[in-house]
């Protein structure tokens, strides 16, 4: 994930069962003032929130986006407990993403780690 224009904070979410790492995340705010960037592994949802007005993201993707494997979890998990630095009230989300499971009850990947 790279930003090249405003800001976002990215999070990225351990979602392999067998995982010692299962359901711990990462955040990192990535910016084009920084001009950092993130990857995200396989085996790791992702999500982010924008930080300033008119942020543009580009990212690249191991795979054809495929709606079959398209999954979801909630963004305000209490069990996965990301520290969003919005006001949750704030959030706009779609609507996969209102409807979205915790992660315990989640389809997700088994892990081979």
């Amino acid at each position: 994930m790279r930003v090249v224009h405003g800001a976002i904070f990215d999070v990225a979410v351990d979602i392999r069962r067998g995982s010692a790492t299962f359901g711990r995340w990462v955040g990192l705010t990535v910016s084009a003032q920084k001009w950092n960037q993130i990857l995200v592994p396989a085996g790791y949802a992702h999500g982010f929130v924008t930080l300033e007005p008119d942020t543009e993201v580009i990212y690249k993707v191991t795979e054809t986006y495929s709606s079959v494997h398209d999954r979801s979890i909630r963004f305000d998990d209490p069990a996965i407990g990301i520290l969003w630095p919005i006001h949750t009230v704030e959030v706009v989300l779609s609507e996969k993403d209102r409807k979205a499971p915790l992660l315990r009850d989640a389809e997700i990947f088994e892990s081979n780690s």
